[in-house]
């Protein structure tokens, strides 16, 4: 009889245990917001788990660059155009000189014109080379670009058509060796200094060649471009 009487006092002991942990476990949910008990549960989980590590995304340049310019230099970048919806565009210091969001840029060869002590734009202009004759009026333009100045050149479309040996002349004297190269549709990109010398360590020209075989684009080469960065103090 004390036997049966002991398993029923443990069993009364055991029912009124499991009650009143239901009823405090109700009061509890009905206390606790709901979204307060989920984000526990979450974090209970994640216990134990390792953490997801993410890299910032990267740090944009002046003119895009994939690396900075170091201090005390100046940013460039210029892009020939492709075909003839993707328009040629000269970026110096992460500001556009010429682009189609300017609407600055046009048929022929662009160039730019920046006054190397301040880093500041002093003109821009595009000369077509496929109608009309700008060679003379591109000649002058760059005659008359004051010393202590950067040109910054580029082809959107044709630049060599009607381009004539005394313009040519006056590019290859600022220093360009591709410009007695040009043919039709060339993608072409330059910079060059007046009245001072751009250090030899950095991209000056470069050159695409239509080929029917090798085109991007219907009749015309792939965009080329060059960038890099120049001392602020060469002069």
């Amino acid at each position: 009889m004390r036997l049966g009487w002991s398993h029923l006092v443990k069993l009364s002991g055991l029912m009124l245990a499991s009650v009143c942990a239901w009823y405090l476990g109700y009061l509890f949910a009905d206390i606790v917001p709901e979204d307060s008990l989920s984000s526990a549960i979450e974090n209970l989980q994640s216990i134990g788990e390792k953490p997801v590590l993410k890299a910032p995304p990267p740090k944009r340049q002046k003119c895009d660059h994939w690396s900075p310019c170091s201090p005390g230099s100046y940013a460039y970048r210029i892009l020939s155009g492709g075909g003839k919806e993707k328009f040629a565009k000269i970026c110096f210091e992460d500001e556009l000189l010429i682009s189609e969001q300017k609407g600055n840029v046009g048929r022929g060869i662009n160039i730019a014109i920046v006054n190397y002590k301040t880093g500041k734009v002093i003109s821009t202009e595009f000369f077509d080379m496929w109608e009309g004759d700008f060679s003379g009026p591109m000649t002058t333009f760059i005659k008359n670009a004051p010393q202590g100045s950067l040109l910054l050149m580029v082809t959107h479309d044709d630049g060599s058509s009607r381009l004539n040996d005394g313009a040519k002349k006056a590019i290859a004297e600022l220093g360009s060796k591709e410009i007695w190269n040009m043919k039709f549709r060339s993608s072409w990109a330059f910079i060059a200094a007046k009245g001072f010398t751009l250090p030899d360590d950095i991209q000056k020209e470069k050159i695409n060649h239509s080929d029917n075989s090798k085109n991007r684009y219907n009749g015309w080469p792939a965009e080329i471009q060059i960038e890099g960065c120049i001392p602020v103090n060469l002069i």
